[in-house]
């Protein structure tokens, strides 16, 4: 990036209209954007996750994590744009099974919640959800990189997981969900 901000307010998104990486301008609703804004807000809700006590290695895993979703954005915000791998994948995959391999096997639902960190690893994991179904829904009338559907998709299997991960580093439970006829039962 040749220049930085300098000047927030330019108004020139007043038409309802915004700028893409290229130079390019797009309606503020157009599924590129969406995608983006939803990619945005995902970082902010690890941003959010980043300020609870955390585990030294789930702090730095979230912080990579920042950083390839700051990627994400710029290939969505550059048409043709590639700037998310399929190692980036891979090490999600990898992160996901050594988190996975410390815990119990899960046999019952679960609901969010148990430690505060927990709960907004689950925030971010819904999060997560929703930028990956915008960047599917943005493939259907655009080019999108696999590995940009393949990492969300793996994101929010990791923040499952950090979750479950985190509420037991913390030594809290996980919140199991009884079904109906059980409630009814007591």
């Amino acid at each position: 990036m040749a220049n930085r901000l300098s000047v927030i307010a330019t108004r020139t998104g007043d038409d309802g209209t915004t700028g893409l990486g290229d130079g390019s301008r797009t309606p503020k609703d157009a599924p590129r954007i969406a995608a983006l804004g939803d990619v945005d807000e995902l970082n902010s809700a690890i941003g959010l996750l980043l300020t609870e006590s955390l585990p030294a290695e789930v702090s730095a895993d979230l912080s990579a994590i920042q950083h390839d979703l700051f990627d994400m954005g710029a290939e969505l915000c550059i048409p043709g744009h590639v700037a998310v791998t399929d190692e980036q994948v891979a090490r999600l995959d990898a992160r996901l099974a050594h988190y996975n391999g410390t815990l119990p096997p899960l046999r019952e639902f679960i609901l969010p919640g148990g430690s505060r960190a927990a709960a907004l690893a689950h925030v971010a994991r819904t999060v997560c959800r929703r930028a990956e179904r915008a960047v599917v829904a943005l493939a259907r009338v655009d080019s999108v990189n696999a590995p940009v559907r393949q990492y969300l998709n793996r994101l929010s299997d990791l923040m499952f997981v950090l979750a479950r991960y985190l509420n037991r580093a913390l030594n809290f439970g996980d919140i199991f969900w009884t079904s109906p006829n059980a409630r009814k039962a007591t």
